[in-house]
């Protein structure tokens, strides 16, 4: 494999989602998570479709390992850009970018229904401390 300059996401966090590259939002935080994952040092971070990198994939329409494999190669940010430019389906012109982009930034974390499920799980979800609290709770009286 090639040798690939990663970012330890242990240490510190990916590019903003905010950052753009070539127009597109998203894009440069998936290219220091994916090649993060690639070596290893992803933390406590989500790559691919399992997390907000699903809405560049399906607006792009790129698979996520084949996004990955290409990553791996060791290209540059420039050159991922190119790549994901000719292998969009379907191609978008400049304006489709700017739109998605544009919408992407303005869009709440839960406006999605995978998001707002997801969320819910989240704060659904017991945490070690209501655990622990509710092992500790003395039972009721009758």
């Amino acid at each position: 494999m090639t040798n690939i300059n990663s970012p330890d996401l242990t240490q510190r966090p990916p590019r903003s989602p905010r950052v753009t590259l070539g127009g597109y939002v998203l894009l440069p935080r998936i290219l220091d998570k994916s090649r993060a994952s690639i070596a290893g040092k992803l933390g406590e971070f989500r790559f691919g479709t399992q997390s907000m990198d699903r809405h560049f994939l399906n607006f792009t329409g790129i698979e996520e390992a084949a996004l990955k494999a290409e990553i791996a190669t060791g290209k540059s940010d420039s050159e991922m850009l190119a790549w994901v430019q000719a292998n969009a389906k379907p191609r978008r012109e400049p304006w489709e970018v700017a739109q998605w982009s544009n919408y992407q930034i303005q869009r709440s974390s839960d406006s999605d229904a995978v998001s707002r499920s997801r969320i819910s799980r989240a704060f659904s979800a017991p945490t070690l401390a209501s655990t622990i609290s509710r092992a500790n709770a003395k039972p009721p009286r009758l």
